[in-house]
């Protein structure tokens, strides 16, 4: 299809300041370059030319899902409470889940996501295991009610997204498909121009043990991640953390307790002990939903991470500040030794060859020196409880793990059968049983990928758009609109290219060209032709690539034959990543 614009006719108004409200780059290049619009906290509207780039998105998606035979279908937005009931997560998803209801009173919620309505479907339509596998999906609008919508459409409360549903009848079946769409994701990542990782990740709402998360590197992701060298990487949520500990103390000592003041911090304590934060035990609690206490024992210079607690006691939750008062507990002076009565102590693996803890003594202004477990206290179970960080050893190769901050842009799921359990989702298999289907889910954040390439393709003047997913390839720069010869040379070059299969917009506004210069270099198309009277004297127009920088005088009778060879190479660039 002929992609000819004009400028003049284009709605993208453009800013000259950053916007207050916008705090990292891809927020106020979007807003600046005309592309989004606010209209209420997290929910934007699309103006044509984030529109144009968000439908070569789903195009770079919908080609990959269709190759590996995934099939498009749409749900609806609105889905019934009923549904979700079923599944038990209409109490359990949060405020986030945006609910509802109709003119009956009858109870619905916006879909956060769709695993609920896809189930029920299959259900009534999927009988034998002679049809299946089956893989689904859509490129939908969801909505999330974030508390805190932030950073424009890294963490926005309306989106659109990418989810595919699979449905299989044996494990090998489903890792099959996992792996499929695993790949299917770094093709799309690589197509986008980004860079990016795979990385080990936390299932949370969604559910399910395997997961994999594709983030894209950037300094102002929310997610933060820890990589080797190896090749291993996972988000700290859900990194293996192998802590190396270097604890002064190595040697068993007498238990002794000594008196404290004031003294509630590890920091405070390991400076009123004179000793480093790294020899003492950081002691925090929670209670599970049967109202257990729970004492999580860490290293004193590490954090508990609070979904590695979940999975040490399933369901537990850190107390809050009045539980502390209600339960009649130190909060500064928890430890292991003599703790109420019922508690289970879980201690992170790291510790469990130290014989001299420093600890809390379970009563206000004292802690205890020398604390070994086993003879002074009982540990219930050894697990894995702290935040992985930079320097710990790969679990994988024992090598030391570097940081990265990352944008998560799409995420695969292993499921099982957690909702074709709970909603009666049943096949017959071959011996003639009734099994529950084996699922997978995978997500695609159409919306949030638009935002993950400007973050990491911008520069001082505006976006820097791979060719892949900008909005047009060319734009045609006519420096005097009032000068026939320079304009009507420009409307050529525009048609010619535009002939060929060129995107490309004529700049044909009555402007000076420092505000075109910059206009265009905001927005941030891949190519510039600039058409001026001095060019034209010497028979050439100038070209300039947006993305090196570089500008070379091409003659008129080869201008829009050199110009196609340019954007063909740039193609073929994401063409290469795509099959590399």
């Amino acid at each position: 299809m002929k992609i000819a614009l004009r400028f003049s006719q284009l709605y993208a108004p453009t800013l000259k300041e950053d916007p207050a409200e916008a705090e990292i780059p891809s927020h106020k290049l979007l807003l600046r370059a005309g592309m989004i619009r606010k209209v209420a906290a997290g929910i934007y509207v699309f103006l044509p030319l984030a529109w144009r780039s968000i439908r070569k998105i789903e195009q770079i998606v919908r080609e990959e899902m269709n190759a590996i035979g995934s099939q498009e279908m749409q749900m609806p937005v609105v889905q019934p409470a009923e549904l979700w009931l079923e599944s038990g997560r209409w109490d359990l998803y949060g405020p986030e889940l945006a609910r509802l209801k109709d003119r009956q009173g009858r109870d619905f919620c916006l879909g956060p996501t769709h695993e609920e309505i896809i189930t029920a479907l299959v259900r009534n339509e999927l009988r034998s295991y002679r049809e299946l596998p089956v893989s689904l999906y859509q490129i939908h609008t969801k909505f999330r009610d974030e508390m805190r919508p932030r950073f424009g459409l890294l963490r926005g409360r309306e989106f659109i997204m990418k989810d595919a549903y699979s449905f299989h009848s044996t494990e090998e079946s489903l890792q099959e498909h996992y792996d499929d769409q695993a790949g299917a994701y770094g093709r799309i990542c690589d197509r986008l121009g980004l860079e990016w990782r795979p990385v080990v990740a936390e299932s949370g709402q969604i559910g399910g043990k395997v997961t994999t998360e594709f983030m894209a590197l950037a300094d102002n992701g929310e997610a933060e991640l820890v990589y080797c060298d190896c090749g291993w990487a996972a988000n700290v949520e859900a990194a293996e953390t192998v802590v190396s500990r270097h604890q002064s103390a190595t040697a068993p000592r007498d238990l002794e307790m000594v008196h404290t003041p004031n003294v509630r911090t590890i920091a405070e304590l390991a400076g009123f002990l004179g000793i480093a934060e790294h020899d003492t035990v950081k002691t925090m609690a929670g209670k599970t939903p049967d109202g257990a206490l729970v004492f999580f024992c860490v290293p004193g210079d590490r954090d508990l991470n609070p979904i590695k607690a979940d999975w040490a006691a399933p369901g537990v939750e850190l107390l809050a500040e009045e539980d502390f008062e209600s339960m009649n507990l130190p909060k500064g002076s928890l430890g292991p030794v003599s703790p109420p009565e019922g508690t289970l102590v879980i201690a992170d693996r790291s510790l469990e060859s130290e014989v001299s803890w420093g600890i809390g003594a379970n009563e206000n202004d004292y802690h205890m020196l020398g604390a070994q477990p086993g003879r002074d206290f009982v540990v219930s179970a050894w697990a894995d409880l702290v935040t992985a960080q930079p320097g710990d050893a790969c679990p994988r190769c024992g090598g030391a793990l570097q940081g990265a901050r990352g944008i998560e842009v799409s995420q695969v799921f292993q499921l099982g059968t957690k909702y074709s359990e709970a909603m009666g989702a049943s096949f017959t298999d071959e011996d003639g049983t009734e099994k529950p289907f084996i699922m997978g889910c995978y997500g695609v954040g159409v919306t949030r990928s638009l935002a993950a390439v400007i973050e990491q393709h911008n520069d001082d003047s505006g976006i820097v758009w791979p060719i892949s997913v900008a909005p047009l390839e060319v734009t045609v720069i006519p420096l005097s609109v009032g000068d026939d010869e320079v304009f009507h040379t420009a409307e050529r070059i525009w048609q010619e290219l535009a002939d060929v299969g060129v995107e490309v917009i004529l700049d044909d506004r009555d402007e000076r060209a420092g505000v075109k210069f910059a206009d265009n270099d905001l927005i941030g198309f891949p190519f510039q032709v600039v058409v001026g009277k001095k060019g034209l004297a010497e028979g050439a127009v100038e070209f300039k690539d947006r993305r090196s920088g570089e500008r070379d005088l091409v003659s008129l009778e080869s201008a829009a034959k050199t110009i196609l060879a340019a954007i063909c190479t740039e193609r073929s660039r994401f063409a290469a990543r795509q099959n590399a």
